[in-house]
């Protein structure tokens, strides 16, 4: 079956022929086949019904028409007179409609020297793949067509017929017919670096950003190609391209990209909301980076961006409510905030339905009360609600007892069944990093399947990408430990990794102040989390090392991450389970390094010793196989 963009039970067609000829493509191709309807293509944004790639064919471009004969009135090279609703009308000829379209595609792609054939070859400075077009005309038999002049402006060869694409048709017949469109037929094998070049190429809507801590949201425009191409991978993109309507729950492990489809999902949904989209987390230095990449993107007017207690108060001010009293402690604060703001929906004070979509990141962090209240602002109109959760990251709800244990979003009141997605590869991190933060959280992590409403436990799969082994350093004293931290940093800096692609990661806010006073000794510029506004602006234009705390840190990501003082966990007090939980977040934010110190030996510098020790042996071992 061939893979469609987006999946075909999300297509909405134009008219019944296209989706018969879907149905045909996917049922009599192979799955080696990609296959995107209606997805405007290239810089020109150019929407053909149809392109279809194959690596060892190459691309297609089809053009369907549910014309009959007595449809088309007249029929030039250029143009067809066509009868509408029974009025005359002038259109484009369908067959220079798709040679346009497969014409732009190929200049497109030519551009790319690593799409080319290479020099001294037979076709040098070719595309390196044959490319075709046609039309699919689902209510004309060839009989009907030989029986008429249209073969002198409608090559006959690039034309497939009604009685050519029924259920009965052979998949071999039904596949010759789609390659005979093809003019020049060359041997091709296209790798997949290669198709992701032209996926990156024809949708610049997949591209993943290469610059550090941006979560693969909204890469500028490229001035020159860059010399790696990262883009969705292929599930990302039909996911991605296939939310649609309704309530979504994505499932995902630490690094598969849920904050990337996030962004797509927003930039989709501004073009057409008649009311404000409203994303919501429960980490303020994660709705703070958000806020400034929708704000670069240029949504900020669309798209409003709050983490689930600020959101809370606003609404509180809004509609003139009142605050819980300031001298409270802030738990019960934002206990009250929550409480009076379900109160006033239920009173009527704050109307329900404000928003044309919300979207929920971290919603492994919510409480049910809350995604009660939240539904309850989606407008019905729209129904738009995604929710993306990875349950291996809940650090925040243990406390209460675990009041989510038999939680399902049909409770809470999220239509989530048969609309529930599972993401599993990681790709923010290195296969070293993540084995070794995988390794230290076996029993947190043991996958735990759910029904579809439940949630459930996802063991994160690696995608493949090396990179340096986590170092455990054990210093002698506190100056050793901090000195050693700063000089890992300057040594990155030498390198040229930007300050802002460096993150220390503490656990008690005395580590975070420590931190802040030994970067400045150091005169190394940094940014902190430790104050309530310093979370929320943790990412300015300056160039400067994040100290976050590790529960902030949920939702980023760094190219080079430093955990200092592994000593003094578990902390004491705290259940070791969530201390655990807490540090696989913490050690899941490193891209490419990770970097952790201590002084005294504790149960978790132990076990990360043996963790490391084990990985190490293990990919070793895997290497001499």
């Amino acid at each position: 079956m061939a893979r469609f963009f987006p999946a075909r039970s999300s297509c909405h067609f134009d008219t019944p022929g296209e989706r018969r000829l879907a149905e045909r493509l996917d049922k009599k191709l192979e799955d080696d086949y990609l296959c995107w309807f209606n997805v405007p293509v290239g810089p020109k944004a150019l929407q053909p019904d149809f392109v279809l790639l194959h690596p060892q064919r190459g691309v297609l471009i089809l053009e369907v028409k549910d014309w009959k004969l007595d449809t088309i009135q007249t029929m030039d090279p250029g143009t067809a007179q066509i009868l509408d609703s029974g009025r005359s009308k002038s259109v484009r000829n369908p067959m220079m409609q798709a040679r346009a379209y497969a014409l732009e595609v190929a200049v497109t792609l030519q551009k790319d020297p690593a799409l080319k054939q290479p020099p001294g070859s037979s076709r040098a400075g070719n595309l390196i793949m044959p490319y075709g077009w046609g039309v699919v005309f689902t209510a004309i038999t060839r009989r009907q067509f030989e029986q008429t002049n249209l073969a002198e402006v409608l090559d006959p060869h690039r034309v497939i017929f009604q009685d050519e694409m029924t259920e009965t048709v052979e998949d071999e017949a039904f596949q010759q017919r789609l390659w005979d469109m093809f003019h020049h037929v060359f041997p091709c094998k296209l790798t997949l670096p290669q198709i992701d070049r032209v996926r990156y190429h024809l949708y610049p809507e997949v591209r993943v950003n290469a610059q550090p801590g941006q979560f693969g949201l909204f890469p500028e425009a490229e001035v020159s190609l860059p010399s790696l191409m990262k883009v969705m991978d292929l599930q990302q993109e039909q996911l991605a391209r296939s939310l649609g309507e309704g309530h979504r729950v994505i499932h995902g492990a630490a690094g598969s990209g849920k904050t990337m489809i996030l962004g797509y999902r927003c930039v989709h949904l501004a073009m057409a909301a008649n009311k404000p989209i409203l994303v919501l987390c429960y980490n303020r230095s994660l709705a703070g980076r958000l806020s400034q990449v929708i704000a670069e993107r240029g949504l900020s007017d669309k798209v409003a961006v709050r983490n689930f207690h600020a959101w809370c108060r606003d609404m509180l001010v809004s509609f003139q409510i009142d605050l819980p009293d300031s001298r409270l402690p802030v738990d019960q604060q934002m206990e009250q905030l929550v409480a009076r703001t379900i109160e006033g929906v239920e009173r009527g004070q704050i109307p329900r339905a404000q928003y044309a979509a919300v979207l929920i990141d971290e919603g492994h962090d919510f409480q049910p009360e809350w995604f009660k209240l939240v539904v309850q602002m989606v407008d019905p109109g729209t129904n738009s609600l995604l929710v993306l959760y990875d349950d291996a990251q809940s650090i925040y709800h243990q406390r209460s007892g675990d009041r989510r244990r038999d939680f399902s979003f049909a409770s809470v009141g999220i239509q989530a069944k048969g609309r529930t997605t599972i993401l599993r590869l990681n790709y923010r991190n290195t296969v070293e990093v993540l084995s070794v933060a995988r390794a230290f959280a076996t029993e947190l992590l043991a996958a735990r399947e759910a029904a579809e409403d439940g949630v459930p436990v996802i063991a994160p799969e690696s995608a493949g990408r090396r990179g340096a082994f986590p170092e455990l350093i054990r210093c002698e004293s506190d100056w050793h430990e901090w000195n050693c931290i700063i000089e890992r940093i300057r040594d990155e800096q030498g390198q040229g990794r930007p300050l802002s692609d460096i993150a220390v990661i503490y656990r008690s806010n005395s580590h975070g102040k420590r931190a802040e006073q030994a970067l400045k000794m150091a005169g190394i510029a940094y940014s902190s989390g430790l104050s309530t506004r310093g979370r929320g602006n943790l990412y300015s234009e300056v160039d400067a090392v994040k100290v976050v705390s590790m529960h902030s840190s949920k939702g980023l990501e760094f190219g080079l991450v430093l955990i200092p003082c592994l000593h003094d966990m578990p902390k004491s007090g705290e259940s070791e389970t969530d201390e655990a939980r807490l540090l696989y977040v913490a050690m899941t934010r490193a891209i490419d390094r990770l970097i952790m110190t201590y002084r005294e030996h504790s149960d978790f510098t132990r076990r990360l010793q043996d963790s490391i020790s084990g990985v190490r042996q293990s990919l070793e071992e895997a290497e001499t196989v």
